[in-house]
């Protein structure tokens, strides 16, 4: 018996061995990838490096989408549900009743950014080509989203400039929208406001009337209510009563308010759903969006409150730029100025460089500044104290100002500003 035991054994000894051999070179070749996969992004001094990010992004005046999470933000977001958005996650879900809830509408649809929203509001609202939108001629979902409109919903854009270089009036909408049978012109099917505009605010009564006419005609509204959170906060006028007059609206957390991602689009409950299918369809699904959510909902929170200080730190640089002599574009309504410097003898080189000069640099484009809820009191201080200093130089150099000579023309107040690249 232990004979035939010991023949038993040792026959399967060598295929032990061989599936032993075997399974140790499989496991050596996947040791291999996964050392290939591996990747650490975190750097050893990570902490001290966001905390410079940190001082940057308080002296940046380049756009308020530079804002970042804080700790504290970071923190809430990570207590947030773990489902998947496309099927189901309890804390988006939560924020897009509470965003539908809050502009008075049905339902809401969160999505990864504001070109997104409107994009996905656009294609919902449009069925049946031939189809135009009528819009600002500054408006975001015209020049900033790439062509979006023609891309995705194959519609006309009719940009128009306002009468009063300010924001459209009913008189302008009804001077432009295309109402007609002729087959040579696509028809009007969407008026989309856009609010706050390079940081001016849309008076509620011209949205209004604009609305009741829009709608008397049977077509629909859509706002680019990106910033709308500073209209509520400059106007004392609560969200639903600005959402009122609008089919849909797209509101963004992560400009004005600091979250890292995501706007939400709110409408009627059959406009959602269809646009949910339209976000799956242009590739918007995302799947554990929960902690996304939750960073929005703080911003809401915690943010929001902080606007009225920004809008006081605009309207300090707005009143430092014209008493130094600087011409003034478009006025800090909210939380952007336009200016112009050339009445002082200056460029916007010539500041953006100096600003970058100083000991603790500045973060500087073209005409437009912009003041969020991380601006720093000493970067305002420190703005104006470049462009002082700079004023100076040229008066002392023998800069006159020059004649002004208004030749009628639409300027738009947006220069952008390209930086100098090393030679």
């Amino acid at each position: 018996m232990v004979l035939r035991i010991q023949r038993f054994s040792s026959f399967f000894h060598p295929l032990i061995s061989q599936r032993s051999i075997a399974t140790s070179r499989k496991m050596s070749k996947i040791a291999a990838i996964v050392e290939e996969v591996k990747l650490d992004i975190v750097s050893k001094n990570q902490a001290v490096e966001n905390a410079t990010k940190r001082k940057e992004i308080s002296r940046t005046f380049i756009s308020d989408t530079v804002t970042v999470p804080t700790e504290e933000m970071y923190a809430y977001g990570a207590l947030a549900t773990l489902g998947d958005d496309v099927y189901f996650d309890p804390s988006t879900a939560a924020l897009e009743a509470h965003i539908a809830k809050l502009t008075g509408k049905e339902a809401g649809l969160f999505v990864a950014s504001g070109t997104a929203s409107n994009q996905i509001a656009l294609r919902t609202h449009l069925k049946q080509p031939p189809y135009s939108i009528l819009c600002d001629y500054r408006a975001h979902i015209h020049k900033y989203e790439a062509g979006g409109a023609a891309f995705h919903s194959g519609a006309a854009v009719n940009a128009v400039v306002p009468s009063n270089k300010h924001h459209l009036t009913l008189q302008d909408v009804k001077d432009n929208i295309m109402i007609t049978t002729d087959v040579h012109f696509a028809p009007t099917e969407v008026v989309a406001l856009e609010n706050t505009l390079n940081g001016t605010i849309i008076p509620q009564e011209e949205v209004v009337a604009i609305s009741e006419y829009v709608h008397s005609l049977g077509l629909k509204m859509h706002l680019d209510g990106a910033r709308i959170w500073h209209v509520a906060a400059e106007t004392e006028t609560p969200i639903k009563d600005l959402c009122d007059p609008f089919d849909s609206v797209s509101l963004c957390f992560s400009k004005g308010l600091g979250a890292p991602v995501g706007s939400c689009l709110v409408g009627t409950k059959e406009f959602i759903a269809k646009a949910r299918w339209f976000r799956k369809l242009f590739g918007g699904g995302m799947r554990q969006t929960g902690i996304l959510a939750a960073t929005a909902a703080y911003a809401l929170t915690y943010n929001f409150p902080k606007l009225p200080h920004v809008h006081a730190l605009a309207k300090r640089l707005e009143a430092g730029l014209e008493e130094i002599g600087a011409s003034i574009l478009s006025r800090a309504e909210t939380c952007m100025i336009f200016y112009d410097p050339s009445p002082i003898g200056v460029t916007y080189d010539e500041i953006a460089e100096k600003g970058s000069a100083l000991a603790d640099p500045l973060f500087l484009g073209g005409s437009r500044l912009v003041v969020h809820i991380q601006t720093s009191d000493a970067a305002v201080d420190d703005f104006l104290a470049v462009v002082r200093e700079l004023a100076e130089e040229k008066r002392k150099a023998g800069f006159v100002k020059p004649e002004e000579h208004v030749n009628g023309t639409i300027k738009d107040v947006y220069v952008r500003r390209v930086p100098k690249t090393a030679k």
